[in-house]
């Protein structure tokens, strides 16, 4: 099965699972079409006028008032290509590596560009292939779009840089461009007017951790209605803050569709149906509607802004050939996506705020169950220091959360003089996606530690389907172990179901 690049409007979710499956993709004749045009339109411009346009004949940032002759006009895109490579730190992930590839091709082709077609082409060739350029965590500032890791991204296709290619083991090895392309008998790209500056400029580094995210943010917050609704039968919770009636005259969707998740999870639990002997939980177990549901609503605006974002043209100058007009703008400033990642991770480190209370709570030695879940408490610690690891994880979120998009910084001689902060944000928010899968494995850990106390009581058919799958993986606490090993179970557990 292939999927078509178009104009067709494409969500988050497309976007994350065509790249997942290792969709091969090509491009509609409507977009070569589109291509082609601006591409044809923008070189008679360069050809027959001279007025400076932008990025076209003319240096970059502050540079812009630099006139460049004609015939050098392809040696400049290729300079600027080589010259904004200044990416360094970690290496960006495979995953998201293949996001910006795709996510590059997808903006590329509305011909709002005036690239060739045979550049856009490239790009396909490396994603189908599955040939990923080498990029870099740290380099852009959100604004002028993702320069340097947009630069590594595009280096390839000059001939240039280094790329990740799996050998006969399906391993990805790491491998000089020139190598590969030798070996796939492809040359290097020769850049014309304007190409290497719609390569760089452009948000995809930024909306590929965003998509990657949000779709992997969903996941969470659903799994945190399941885990917790675990959670609260094993801490013998009462059931009236889910119920219909209380949250119908608070109307938040989100925390409505919470509470009704939680009603249906908890739907014939013996445990649920046992005397209580306490009047009210503590928050962290009975404000689940409204915590979770809060995270789920500020998701929903998110996913919005991102899916806006991904079926966005967003390089600079931008090329309008049935206008007759090029015009320069700023649609590469990631302002909205700084914002919005900036927001992505609050609300994902407060599902883990409050995932972290409740795995404290059931430790606690309330409620009937042994401190630390488990027997003979002191001679075994239990899960003690399970909580304290959530802990300092849920602490290093609260850092990470520190807003990125309040942040600016002057560049280029003062011409980019605001910038998003958008790169920074995204690489936070996805540290913070990461963190939260380990907290949830921690307090699934402890819930499910927790019911083995309970029987022969059992929970929901639902939940006690979902307990059976989890322990395949991670046994009872009997006596003391190596508990990293557990965790590490149930991450793999989390990321999997």
């Amino acid at each position: 099965m292939t999927h078509q690049i178009s104009n067709k409007t494409i969500s988050i979710q497309e976007m994350y699972q065509i790249t997942k499956s290792h969709t091969k993709i090509e491009l509609s004749e409507e977009s070569k079409s589109q291509i082609k045009k601006a591409q044809s339109y923008l070189e008679n411009l360069v050809t027959k006028s001279e007025e400076a346009v932008y990025g076209v004949n003319t240096g970059f940032g502050y540079l812009c008032n630099y006139k460049i002759p004609k015939d050098q006009i392809n040696e400049l895109q290729e300079n600027l290509v080589m010259s904004h490579a200044c990416g360094v730190g970690d290496e960006v992930p495979a995953f998201i590596i293949r996001l910006m590839l795709l996510l590059k091709i997808q903006s590329l082709s509305y011909g709002h560009s005036g690239v060739q077609l045979q550049t856009v082409e490239r790009f396909v060739d490396f994603y189908n292939e599955d040939i990923l350029p080498v990029v870099y965590e740290l380099g852009s500032l959100g604004a002028s779009g993702d320069l340097a890791p947009l630069a590594h991204l595009a280096l390839p296709i000059i001939g240039m840089g280094e790329v990740w290619m799996k050998n006969k083991k399906g391993t990805y090895q790491k491998k000089k461009t020139e190598d590969v392309l030798k070996q796939k008998n492809w040359k290097p790209i020769q850049l014309k007017a304007k190409e290497g500056l719609a390569m760089l400029n452009g948000t995809q580094f930024m909306s590929a951790y965003g998509v990657a995210c949000m779709v992997e943010a969903e996941k969470m917050n659903t799994l945190s209605d399941t885990i917790g609704a675990l959670s609260a039968d094993a801490f013998l919770c009462r059931s009236e803050p889910f119920n219909a009636l209380t949250h119908k005259i608070r109307p938040h969707a989100g925390q409505i569709r919470t509470a009704k998740n939680i009603r249906e999870l908890l739907e014939g639990s013996e445990i649920m149906l046992q005397p209580k002997a306490h009047v009210q939980d503590p928050y962290s177990f009975r404000c689940m509607p409204q915590v979770h549901g809060a995270s789920k609503g500020a998701f929903d605006y998110i996913n919005s802004v991102f899916e806006c974002e991904i079926n966005s043209v967003t390089d600079n100058p931008n090329v309008f050939p049935d206008e007759d007009v090029i015009l320069s703008g700023g649609n590469f400033h990631g302002q909205p996506l700084a914002i919005s990642l900036d927001f992505a991770a609050i609300a994902l480190a407060e599902l883990g705020s409050i995932s972290e209370r409740r795995t404290y709570l059931l430790m606690a030695g309330e409620r009937n169950l042994p401190p630390f879940l488990v027997h003979d408490s002191g001679l075994h610690s239990g899960m003690m220091i399970a909580q304290y690891t959530a802990a300092s994880i849920v602490s290093q979120n609260k850092q990470l959360c520190t807003p990125a998009s309040v942040d600016s910084i002057i560049s280029s001689k003062g011409q980019e003089d605001h910038v998003s902060m958008g790169a920074n944000a995204a690489t936070k928010l996805y540290k913070v996606l990461q963190n939260v899968k380990r907290i949830l494995a921690i307090e699934l850990m402890a819930a499910a530690q927790a019911i083995e106390f309970r029987r022969p009581l059992k929970t929901s058919d639902e939940l006690e389907e979902f307990l059976a799958e989890y322990r395949k993986n991670v046994k009872p606490l009997q006596k003391d172990r190596v508990l990293h090993d557990d965790i590490m179970k149930s991450v793999d557990f989390i990321e999997t179901i």
